[in-house]
């Protein structure tokens, strides 16, 4: 009788097991692409091939939460939806317990950016040993951080001549990122030292720092009157208090089919950024209320235009001058500063 009762009780386990609910049993199929654009409606179903008795079903998409039921379509809105990476949580509760499925989907804006070259209306001397990370101009006079360990600084220059006014070499563990300004003080990121620094403007001498929490690297920076933003060399691009420096959230800059990694400098015109590319002879432009990337720059060719040594690096550095109405470009080590007229293709 002995093991007819261990068949018994084997068979009851794993009958048991086989009808106890576990994630894998369902599953979140999307009915279009996992890539879409805002003028679409994202579609699901939440499969349940087991056919489990499901209590509920509630997802959960950015501001959305909708009750569905298992493998029945679900439609989402993505018209006004917030542009780059997400997740849909499918909520499922079977017998009193949850199981949390997700799935990543990314919107595109919908809208192809316009394309623009330029033309060249001055030409600048620049320091060739000036590693360029941040360009802007404040009053008239241009600002410049320079990066590398041991030869970081931060710099009041004479546009139109190259000289240097004034200059702040920063310690050699620190590694110079982009600048911006806050009112008067001077917005110093650094590479890899997840701190940046803080300077008085009209004194030009550091009066503190501010740590980076949620990002690790400092790379562009740039203020729009209300908000800082900083990229780290991710697809993110932080929003920061002015005040406290403190992340605030993120948002991704997204063309109508591409996220954007690698955004570098940073420059806010009339309600716009302009941000270099690490890597790349172009300059991105996208609206900081949504991410969506409105134009792309080719700036091929300004490279060729500049001396050729064993330091020459890449395009970096964008900065306007409201005085001139002009924007003003250069490079790694490059010997020349650009300024140019955007022309729409």
């Amino acid at each position: 009788m002995f093991p007819n009762k261990l068949i018994v009780i084997l068979l009851v386990m794993t009958l048991y097991a086989c009808s106890t609910p576990k994630k894998t049993d369902f599953k979140i199929y999307l009915l279009n692409e996992k890539e879409l654009n805002t003028s679409q409606d994202l579609k699901l179903k939440v499969l349940n091939p087991k056919e489990h008795q499901i209590n509920s079903i509630m997802i959960r998409f950015l501001d959305q939460e909708v009750n569905a039921d298992a493998n029945t379509e679900v439609n989402l809105q993505l018209k006004g939806a917030k542009l780059g990476s997400h997740t849909v949580y499918a909520d499922i509760n079977v017998d009193g317990e949850k199981i949390e499925l997700q799935q990543n989907v990314i919107i595109h804006n919908d809208k192809k950016p316009d394309f623009y070259t330029y033309k060249i209306t001055n030409t600048f001397p620049h320091d060739i040993k000036a590693y360029t990370q941040g360009l802007e101009f404040y009053k008239d006079t241009l600002y410049e951080s320079t990066g590398r360990r041991g030869h970081s600084s931060l710099r009041k220059v004479d546009y139109k001549t190259g000289e240097v006014y004034e200059k702040i070499n920063l310690e050699d563990y620190y590694f110079g990122e982009g600048i911006t300004f806050v009112d008067d003080r001077i917005i110093m990121l650094t590479y890899q030292s997840e701190e940046g620094l803080i300077y008085d403007a009209n004194k030009f001498e550091r009066i503190g720092k501010f740590k980076y929490n949620k990002s690790k690297e400092g790379w562009g920076l740039s203020y729009d009157g209300e908000w800082l933003y900083k990229t780290d060399g991710s697809d993110k691009i932080w929003r920061l208090n002015p005040e406290t420096l403190e992340e605030v959230d993120y948002f991704q800059a997204v063309t109508n089919s591409t996220l954007l990694k690698g955004l570098n400098e940073l420059e806010y015109v009339d309600g716009k950024i302009y941000a270099n590319t690490y890597l790349k002879d172009g300059v991105v432009i996208f609206d900081p209320k949504t991410g969506a990337v409105e134009g792309l720059i080719d700036l091929r060719g300004l490279k060729s235009k500049v001396k050729k040594h064993p330091e020459l690096d890449v395009l970096n550095g964008i900065a306007y001058n409201p005085k001139t109405e002009k924007f003003y470009v250069t490079g790694k080590n490059w010997d020349k500063l650009f300024e140019i007229e955007l022309i729409k293709k």
